[in-house]
């Protein structure tokens, strides 16, 4: 998501502003324009922790020893 913005909602339960900052600002405090609460904007997840977009592969059918698929 570089170059991106990142929109969030002010934690403020009297504000609930939905805030939209740059994908730059990840790791540092922000302030709400409206409230004026300091907001920590989170730090992007490793890459490793982020799940593959593309399925598993099917499983082959099953068969039998002599390679023969089994009557169902």
């Amino acid at each position: 998501m570089a170059g991106g913005t990142l929109r969030l909602i002010c934690p403020n339960l009297k504000c609930k502003a939905v805030l939209s900052v740059p994908s730059n600002a990840r790791g540092k405090d922000v302030a709400c324009r409206q409230c004026g609460m300091r907001i920590k904007i989170p730090r992007p997840k490793a890459a490793s922790a982020i799940p593959p977009t593309t399925p598993p592969a099917a499983a082959p059918p099953a068969t039998d020893a002599a390679g023969d698929k089994p009557a169902a």
